[in-house]
């Protein structure tokens, strides 16, 4: 969001009496022609309109603008078998850019099946990716996994294992995220509590560095609404946006239908991130399949700002229809979306529907 520019001082009154004395003789000077005449400021320009879908076939999309001036994406491919990359220096550029695979799962062993929902980071002058995977032979024993890349480039150097985020338990769990808040570093992540009767919670922590926890660890939220228990009882892909006073994560629920939708928590700015009191949770979803824009299962978002630095933009993924046959984590059509999105009076996010597919010149 833009501040407005700060208003200049007053002028004093000598220099507006100088002024008035000098105006006669300013008068009959020519004015200068217009190629001399100073610039005026460029304005950013007005970002072009989205392309949807932006990515086919490339579910859990996490979108990083870095500092170079281009848009880094990644995002789970179907296949479940590798982790992959690509970059633009605009937005509609991903949907064509050129894609390539930095890391391939083991074909035995830890980090060799279900590679799901890769997010890329840059933290302390090095590249992170965080991931889940599970073992070839055990592959819903599923875990949170950390690449690093030192190389300033992160297509190029050598992408290294730092292992497992370890948790405090070894269950289920998927979809970590990383941000900082005053100074601190924080993991968000989904995973099944032992005891608790749902399948992932939504939980926090505070990291003593890219790769491990410092803990205490503490559960935000836990499916508890109808609408977070449709299939299955679900809250994952967290993802954090600081605006306004305070910190909004969103998340995504239920089965990976069309039934998945996005449920938010609102914590505010000087609160105590990891007391859950401090967060509160909307009681109703806030961004769900559409039926008149033939959008279905939208959720595991993330957020970035278009070319202009400024037009706040939600990247997330649905599907084109509402029945699939068999299991839909089987189903590859979960396409990356972007749309901008704007605020509510009250300071929160209004996410509205999701956009229908952009029209072709073929109807």
């Amino acid at each position: 969001m833009s501040r407005d520019p700060a208003l200049p001082e007053p002028p004093s009154r000598r220099l507006l009496l100088k002024g008035a004395a000098a105006a006669g003789a300013l008068a009959a000077v020519p004015a200068a022609p217009a190629a001399a005449r100073p610039a005026e400021p460029a304005r950013p320009p007005k970002p072009a309109p989205f392309v949807n879908p932006l990515v086919r076939n490339r579910a859990d999309p996490h979108i990083h603008r870095h500092k170079d001036g281009r848009y880094y994406f990644t995002a789970t491919a179907p296949e479940y078998d590798r982790i992959v990359l690509r970059r633009s220096r605009t937005l509609n550029g991903l949907g064509a850019a050129a894609e390539s695979v930095i890391w391939r799962a083991h074909p035995t062993g830890p980090m060799g099946a279900h590679i799901w929902a890769p997010e890329l980071h840059r933290i302390g002058g090095k590249w992170y990716v965080y991931f889940a995977s599970a073992p070839a032979e055990d592959v819903w024993a599923i875990r949170i996994w950390v690449l690093e890349n030192a190389h300033p480039d992160p297509f190029q150097g050598t992408w290294v294992e730092k292992g497992q985020v370890k948790t405090a338990w070894e269950t289920f769990s998927l979809d970590a995220t990383t941000f900082t808040h005053r100074g601190r570093r924080y993991l968000a992540w989904a995973q099944h509590e032992p005891g608790m009767d749902n399948n992932t919670g939504i939980f926090l922590s505070e990291m003593a560095n890219p790769w491990t926890l410092k803990g205490p660890q503490v559960r935000l939220s836990t499916p508890e609404y109808d609408w977070e228990c449709v299939g299955f009882k679900v809250n994952e892909g967290p993802y954090v946006l600081k605006r306004n006073g305070r910190l909004f994560m969103t998340y995504s629920a239920s089965a990976t239908d069309a039934n998945y939708c996005v449920g938010l928590l609102t914590a505010d700015a000087d609160s105590h991130l990891l007391d859950p009191l401090s967060w509160s949770k909307s009681p109703t979803p806030v961004f769900t399949s559409d039926d008149t824009t033939r959008q279905y299962g939208p959720g595991h978002n993330c957020f970035t700002v278009a070319e202009d630095g400024r037009t706040d933009v939600l990247v997330y993924h649905a599907r084109q229809y509402k029945e699939i046959a068999g299991d839909p984590l089987n189903d590859p059509n979960r396409h990356t979306r972007v749309q901008t999105f704007g605020w509510k009076p009250d300071g929160t996010p209004d996410f509205g529907t999701p956009v229908a597919d952009t029209a072709t010149a073929g109807g």
